[in-house]
């Protein structure tokens, strides 16, 4: 898939070495289906073997009001994706197993850019894919998983205890309460918080200090390399026991009750089963 061909992404380099990738669906709030989750994995793919690029910056696009409010399936989902790219497309994969360990094996250092709320996958895609995250006073983050009674993905079941530890990242799962960008930092999640004015323009130069002449993007990424091999394949066992137990959670009555719930706008009243 060419970067010309994005639909719910934008894909846009600059001659510095900085490549910015926007999630952008505004309509859905930024949402991730699996032809964003595509397109985010032909992103990848193009952003390593492009030589030119140095850093990526990942954000949402301001039109949403949001960095990305997490997975989107439906019926007529598929009916988006081209053709010629379904068979990439492989439903079975709750977890995002592909798109993690590509992003995982990226060479390049990844910068989040948090620029508005970012739940459930929103949450994910960034603890997976960041090597730093900076995020608007104003933003907050949430797994809302537990509220659709089905499990987190993108390896955070491991990431996350990783991080925070067990008791923080327990409660954050089993509770699904919103965070703000402060609870957010001092958990050591993000590496900034700044108004929202002054949060691209202070990513941009810190993705500056990350390419020659400021910085050894050579040492960066053998650092980079280094640092993720060590887990690398705990994270693909992790990646494969989420969609293990994704495939249980959604064939649950709970999962059935928290979407009619939400069809209805109420809350959920779970069973257990």
């Amino acid at each position: 898939m060419l970067s010309e061909e994005f639909n719910q992404i934008k894909y846009r380099k600059e001659e510095n070495g900085i490549l910015t990738v926007t999630l952008n669906w505004p309509a859905k709030k930024n949402a991730l289906s699996p032809l964003g989750l595509l397109e985010l994995w032909y992103a990848v793919d193009h952003a390593e073997k492009d030589k030119e690029v140095k850093v990526m910056i990942l954000t949402g696009c301001k039109e949403a009001g949001a960095f990305s409010s997490g997975g989107y399936f439906s019926e007529e989902i598929l009916k988006d994706i081209p053709e010629k790219y379904r068979a990439e497309i492989n439903l079975r994969d709750m977890a995002s197993k592909r798109l993690c360990l590509k992003f995982w094996d990226f060479s390049k250092p990844v910068i989040s850019v948090i620029n508005g709320f970012a739940v459930g996958g929103g949450f994910t895609l960034p603890v997976i894919c960041s090597d730093l995250v900076y995020m608007a006073e104003d933003a907050w983050w949430a797994l809302f998983f537990v509220k659709r009674a089905v499990i987190p993905d993108f390896a955070t079941t491991y990431l996350l205890p990783f991080m925070i530890g067990m008791i923080k990242a327990k409660e954050l799962f089993y509770f699904g309460d919103r965070m703000t960008a402060k609870d957010a930092e001092n958990l050591g999640l993000v590496n900034k918080v700044l108004p929202r004015d002054k949060l691209m323009p202070y990513a941009r130069n810190q993705a500056l200090r990350l390419i020659p002449p400021k910085g050894p993007s050579l040492s960066i990424k053998l650092m980079k390399k280094t640092i993720h091999t060590y887990v690398r394949d705990i994270l693909e066992k992790q990646l494969d026991l989420e969609n293990k137990m994704w495939t249980k959670t959604i064939q649950s009555r709970d999962f059935g009750e928290s979407l009619k719930a939400l069809k209805e706008k109420r809350e959920p009243c779970f069973i257990g089963k």
